[in-house]
């Protein structure tokens, strides 16, 4: 812009020696004004024009100048300069002997156009950027659609869920084959969970005639009389353990049916605070006779359908855990209140408490935790059984670090029913 800036001050410079004539050198200044006077006024506007000579001094200076002179850099033929009032000028000079012409541009439209050129660059790089990202933002989460569909469904997939398998499109790509080579996998894992719970439910199908079995004799052999004390202690031992173990198998047979869906729920619509007040009792009972305190609370008022057989089994279960996990004197808080659309219950103790990872295998089968030196008993399917029957009453368990980082609290929740279902109109 400054090059052309200057060819317009050759240009005009040109005008200006035609309009002077070939006799210019024997001008004096009254006959140069005459002479382009009309040039100059036409391009006031646009240029500023001074004709000097060594020897005469100044000879014209267009009317735009307003009596100032353009400035003069020694040396240079070609510069910017300023002029108050008037502002920033490209000035060339020129020599037509024996005189020089001065002639000046203003610079200020070629700022602001710069200025103007600067902003809309900036803005549309800006744009640029902007409609990059979101372009780019479109287009990842458009190709990688397909894997996050991937993910979703193999996080979906757990060992109550193995039907479900990834969709596979017809397009043959890298993403196809590594869905087909997922649900391979999870054909696999189905068909080893499929086998191992039917070994499972086979097996304590099938033991339960030997241990009848075994229980019959050793009842016989009590039922005899001959046996010397330390005999009949044995058997006792053994009719002990033999009830342990028909448990255990019996816990076992209901949760390959709840897996296979064979177990159904006779779901009545009830008050759980009248429920849990006749069942308070009993745990206050069994809590105290173990040396611990039990707490009970319920806030809210709602309807739950449940089944009361299998509900009062999770509530035991939990409070028999936090029972044994707590120290002497501890004390078990059973929290039940209605909070929107459910129906919560809470048990905290004051046990030494499980990790995070540990609370997320808690629900497992045969997961036992238990301090070192402490005689465990238990099967490991107690919190399995307590899943498996609030799944079938349509809710979920799990369990958590209390808040204050003492003991452990599990939590179990029931949809709540609609009370207009309970009383149409």
């Amino acid at each position: 812009m400054i090059h052309d800036l200057d060819l317009l001050n050759a240009t005009e410079f040109g005008q200006i020696k035609a309009r002077l004539g070939s006799d210019y050198p024997t001008l004096n200044g009254a006959i140069i004004n005459e002479r382009i006077r009309q040039t100059t006024e036409y391009a006031s506007v646009l240029f500023y024009i001074s004709i000097d000579s060594p020897k005469q001094g100044n000879l014209f200076r267009s009317k735009n100048l307003a009596g100032n002179p353009l400035p003069d850099v020694k040396g240079k033929r070609v510069f910017n300069g300023t002029i108050p009032g008037i502002g920033e000028l490209r000035i060339a000079e020129f020599v037509l002997p024996p005189f020089d012409v001065s002639i000046g541009t203003p610079v200020g439209q070629m700022r602001r156009a710069m200025v103007a050129y600067s902003e809309v660059s900036l803005a549309l790089l800006l744009s640029m950027i902007l409609a990059s990202i979101v372009i780019g933002l479109g287009l990842s989460r458009l190709m990688l659609r397909p894997v996050r569909l991937i993910g979703e469904t193999a996080n979906r997939i757990r060992s109550d869920n193995l039907t479900e398998r990834i969709g596979v499109t017809g397009v043959d790509d890298e993403i196809s084959d590594l869905a087909r080579l997922l649900n391979q996998m999870f054909d696999r894992l189905e068909s080893s969970f499929t086998q191992v719970r039917q070994f499972s439910a086979e097996v304590s199908h099938e033991l339960k005639t030997p241990l009848s079995l075994v229980r019959l004799h050793a009842e016989k052999l009590l039922a005899d009389g001959n046996l010397d004390p330390t005999q009949e202690e044995a058997v006792l031992v053994q009719l002990e353990e033999l009830a342990r173990v028909n448990h255990m198998v019996d816990e076992l047979l209901f949760l390959s049916r709840a897996e296979a869906q064979g177990v159904r729920m006779s779901l009545v619509p009830q008050d759980p605070h009248r429920f849990l007040q006749n069942f308070e009792q009993d745990v206050r009972a069994l809590a105290e006779h173990q040396g611990r305190r039990l707490r009970y609370t319920h806030r809210g008022e709602g309807v739950v359908a449940f089944e009361e057989r299998w509900l009062r089994q999770v509530v035991l279960n939990i409070l028999t855990n936090a029972l044994r996990a707590s120290p002497p004197g501890g004390l078990i808080t059973l929290r039940s209140e209605f909070v929107p659309r459910y129906w919560r219950v809470s048990v905290e103790d004051e046990g030494p408490g499980l990790t995070m990872d540990q609370c997320e295998r808690a629900f497992d089968r045969f997961v036992r935790f238990h301090q070192s030196g402490e005689e465990d008993r238990g099967s490991g399917l107690g919190l399995a059984i307590c899943r498996s029957i609030i799944q079938l009453h349509n809710g979920r368990i799990y369990a958590e670090p209390r808040a204050d980082g003492r003991g452990l609290r599990v939590v179990f929740e029931l949809p709540a029913s609609d009370e207009r279902e309970q009383n149409p109109v």
